[in-house]
């Protein structure tokens, strides 16, 4: 991959559905025109236990005060929701991205296309009731709803980086559980080797999947090892409240050493497999978006170069580490494996 010249700023990058499809973009641009605006009903906080939540109803912004009938207010930043912090390598000291940026500046095609749209759109999609069909290579198949989830598995605050393949950067104190806890409970089979994640498929809830800029329903997998390890988590929560949709509500991947896209929002179905996903952006960019998507500053995207990024509410750029600086955790999980050939 060439290196280009110069990086082009985070906010002029090409979306790559627009750059691979933009006649037909232009052509099914009027489905987005008439959209209702508002960050989205059904905010919920977080309280307590792992799993006592409750529904406010009509739209909020991010700075809104507590909505009647609501629970208490939530944890204040920095601490667990539900018992002791993680702590240690799932907490970076770095300065936390604010809440309003996390929640207004977003990637999520289902929801819009541009960094703006996804909260305004996120009204439409209804946060209960919500199950996640578990299903593929386990002993124990289930449809399990939600709520039953968060009764399962306590909640852990964990303050990571994210790293989007465009050059931007946040820091997100995620709230959530061990995708591997999960993944023990279902009891893979001897030929689960890997995990697969699907998004809802509803285009009245996500008008973004009015238009064929992807190939929906949108589709992520990892490696059942990448998938096991401690990093890997389920989220549920961010700033110590409940996801809102722009943000992948109610429950997304976080897999921080990984490029941003590879986080599946709004997952219906966890499917273990014994061959690898066809994932989204690989199909629809294979030269472009590869199956791992570690951030590796040494491979540069083909149209800018990934050296650097520049960190939301920051005006420099800074380095980009190598596995977004969680090598020493996950870089023996791609021991032989040539990363520049396999990106």
């Amino acid at each position: 991959m060439s290196k280009l010249p110069k990086e082009p700023p985070a906010g002029e990058i090409t979306p790559p559905a627009l750059y691979l499809r933009r006649r037909e973009f232009i052509k099914s641009a009027a489905l987005f025109a008439g959209t209702a605006s508002g960050i989205g009903g059904g905010l919920v906080w977080l309280t307590g236990g792992a799993a006592n939540l409750s529904a406010s109803s009509g739209s909020r912004t991010p700075g809104d005060a507590t909505p009647p009938g609501s629970a208490p207010p939530p944890p204040a930043a920095g601490s667990s929701s539900s018992g002791a912090n993680a702590g240690g390598r799932f907490v970076t000291d770095e300065a936390r991205t604010s809440y309003e940026d996390i929640v207004s500046y977003n990637n999520f095609y289902e929801l819009g296309l541009s960094k703006s749209e996804p909260a305004k759109n996120a009204g439409r999609l209804r946060l209960r009731p919500w199950a996640v069909a578990c299903e593929g290579e386990i002993k124990k198949p289930a449809v399990i709803d939600l709520d039953t989830l968060l009764q399962w598995f306590p909640l852990e605050e964990r303050v990571y980086r994210m790293r989007c393949v465009e050059a931007w950067s946040m820091v997100i104190p995620w709230l959530g559980f061990p995708l591997a806890a999960l993944l023990r409970r279902l009891e893979p089979t001897s030929r689960a080797r890997y995990v697969q994640f699907t998004t809802l498929l509803d285009r009245e809830q996500l008008p973004g999947q009015q238009s064929d800029v992807l190939d929906w329903p949108y589709v992520e997998g990892l490696r059942i090892d990448e998938a096991m390890h401690p990093l890997t988590m389920l989220a549920v929560g961010l700033y110590g409240k409940s996801l809102l949709g722009q943000n992948g509500a109610p429950i997304r991947l976080v897999v921080p050493w990984k490029y941003g896209f590879k986080g599946c929002k709004s997952i219906v179905s966890i499917k273990l497999t014994e061959r690898q996903p066809r994932t989204t952006w690989n199909r629809a960019a294979p030269d472009e978006y590869g199956f791992y998507a570690n951030v590796n500053p040494a491979v540069d995207h083909p149209r800018w170069s990934q050296a650097t990024e520049r960190r939301i509410g920051e005006l420099r750029r800074r380095p980009t580490l190598p596995f977004n600086g969680y090598a020493e955790e996950v870089a023996g999980l791609y021991s032989g494996l040539d990363l520049r050939e396999s990106f």
